[in-house]
C-alpha cells in the first residue's frame, strides 16, 4: 500500500535527523497520534504536511516520495 511507503520514509528521515515523534509533531503543530498514523500508513499525508516535514528536516520534498530504488 502506498500510504505505508510514505510513512516508512517519513519515519526513516525523522530518525536520521534526530527527531522523536513528539519533537517533530510539536514543530509541525500536529498531535503525536496524527504523526503516528501517517508513519504507520493508516493516514495519507497531505501535500502541505509533506512540504512542512521536508522543510523541517532539511530535505527536498521529493526525497519523501516512495520509490522502490530510494533509500533514506
Amino acid at each position: 500500500m502506498e500510504t505505508d511507503k510514505w510513512g516508512r520514509r517519513i519515519r526513516a528521515f525523522r530518525k536520521l535527523k534526530g527527531f522523536t515523534q513528539e519533537g517533530l509533531a510539536r514543530k509541525l503543530g500536529i498531535s503525536v497520534s496524527v504523526l503516528g498514523e501517517i508513519e504507520r500508513g493508516s493516514r495519507l499525508p497531505t501535500d502541505e504536511f509533506l512540504e512542512n516535514v521536508a522543510e523541517l528536516l532539511g530535505i527536498q520534498r521529493e526525497d519523501l516520495e516512495p520509490s522502490e530504488d530510494k533509500q533514506p
